[in-house]
């Protein structure tokens, strides 16, 4: 699937531009920042629940359960990189992110999360609420697959 992802699958896309306090002492961007990359296209993604649900982020919202990541080829800096995410898989609580990296359209790195919903007044995962599931199956190009 990797090798497969092209920008044009995402609806979902940033724009990045690599720091010098990016690179390593190999000088390409360090392997920890890719995470970097895919939490800030994560979070603007849901972006939306954030300005319209007041209690997100207070007493419910998302956290992250598992990240992985496939790097493909080695990125330099400067760079201006484009992060597409998309919802790929919503469960009774869960859902599995997958995001590509691209700088044009040269895939350069593939993660892929999962986030649970959670209440972080009871600290325990919750189902997805309805609204959470309309709005992503209403914005996604790939319809996610669905399994509860």
């Amino acid at each position: 699937m990797k090798d497969r992802l092209r920008l044009n699958e995402f609806v979902h896309v940033i724009e990045i531009e690599t720091r010098w306090a990016d690179l390593d002492a190999l000088g390409h961007v360090n392997n920890t920042r890719f995470f970097t990359f895919d939490e800030s296209a994560r979070l603007d993604y849901f972006g939306e629940l954030m300005r319209s649900d007041s209690e997100f982020w207070k007493s419910r919202g998302l956290i992250l359960a598992h990240i992985e990541c496939d790097f493909l080829a080695q990125l330099h800096h400067p760079s201006r990189l484009r992060v597409g995410l998309r919802i790929s898989r919503l469960g009774r609580s869960s859902m599995n992110t997958l995001a590509g990296m691209f700088v044009g359209e040269h895939l350069i790195a593939v993660t892929r999360g999962v986030v649970v919903w959670f209440d972080y007044t009871r600290q325990k995962a919750q189902p997805i609420p309805e609204n959470v599931r309309a709005m992503i199956r209403a914005r996604e190009r790939v319809a996610p697959e669905e399994s509860v």
